[in-house]
């Protein structure tokens, strides 16, 4: 079969890989639709966890047999202590489909029976492989737990800040958001933000830094009113950059957001039937590697692309 491959650090390439067959518990999903997350566009360099050759792709939504699913691509042993506080998320033994093992950048991939989830029939099946970064949101949002008239901004207006912006706006009236694309923005606007710019400005309840870089850490905390907290879940660096004594001072919060819990999934499959989510912009699996290459030179005009068969 075709599969898009992470072949070395940079690199992706289309190649002729062998077809997948179902073990035990698991079963072939037939892809027909599958997001590029940013963490995979920065995921492939020197240092990356992922380990080459390896079909990459967690975004995904097909058939199996004459099923139409998405796919829960976190993989839990649902025996280790965090497990069993719920938190699978955390699992000591965790595996995520496209980094641990194949992933959906395919004609097929195999997934146990437990990740796939019926959709609605209402769904698009490029809208459904929209779920997951969707439960992403969802998970921050919940960790935020912001009061009805918090004031929320987001830093970052690519897939995963604009799922914020979302799931945000359907718990409180004021969204701001902001990024340096005007493309983005635009997005940003016609889902409903209630301020956007290249910068957060006033004082917020709740800050979320979709982005993850030294700068956006810091100015999550300088725009957060004291006691308020900031949701880190972007993963663009791996240094904090902000002033410690500033947390101490005036109580803030800063809550890392790391993927989510069955039941964030589960909730964010039934938040997607009613949100819009058709600002993805569609392409053939075998133009997989042009359109990865142009999303990391930064010269692809869409917020977020989705490979279809």
């Amino acid at each position: 079969m075709k599969a898009m491959v992470f072949t070395r650090p940079g690199t992706v390439e289309m190649c002729d890989v062998a077809t997948p067959e179902a073990g035990a518990g698991e079963v072939v999903v037939d892809v027909r639709a599958v997001g590029i997350c940013g963490s995979e566009l920065h995921g492939i360099g020197e240092g990356t966890l992922r380990r080459p050759p390896l079909v990459m792709g967690h975004e995904i939504a097909g058939l199996v047999g004459d099923r139409r699913v998405t796919v829960n691509p976190l993989l839990s042993c649902s025996a280790c202590d965090m497990c069993g506080l719920g938190a699978d998320n955390l699992c000591r033994n965790r595996a995520i489909l496209g980094i641990d093992r194949p992933g959906g950048f395919a004609d097929a991939v195999v997934v146990p029976e437990s990740a796939v989830h019926e959709i609605d029939d209402s769904m698009t099946f490029a809208a459904a492989s929209m779920v997951e970064p969707l439960a992403n949101a969802v998970h921050a949002l919940r960790l935020a737990d912001p009061g009805p008239s918090d004031r929320i901004g987001i830093i970052g207006a690519g897939a995963i800040g604009l799922m914020c912006l979302l799931v945000a706006a359907a718990q409180v009236d004021d969204v701001a958001i902001c990024d340096l694309d005007p493309r983005r923005i635009e997005t940003a606007q016609e889902l409903g933000a209630s301020r956007v710019g290249t910068a957060l400005d006033g004082e917020y309840d709740v800050v979320v830094d979709a982005v993850g870089a030294e700068t956006t850490h810091r100015a999550s905390l300088e725009v957060l009113r004291p006691g308020g907290t900031a949701v880190w879940i972007g993963l663009q660096s791996s240094k904090a950059g902000f002033d410690g004594q500033g947390i101490v001072r005036e109580e803030k919060r800063v809550v890392g957001s790391y993927c989510y819990t069955r039941d964030d999934f589960a909730a964010a499959l039934k938040l997607a039937v009613g949100l819009p989510l058709d600002w993805h912009t569609t392409f053939p699996l075998t133009a997989g590697v042009d359109i990865f290459n142009e999303l990391m030179a930064g010269t692809a005009s869409t917020a977020k692309a989705v490979l279809v068969r």
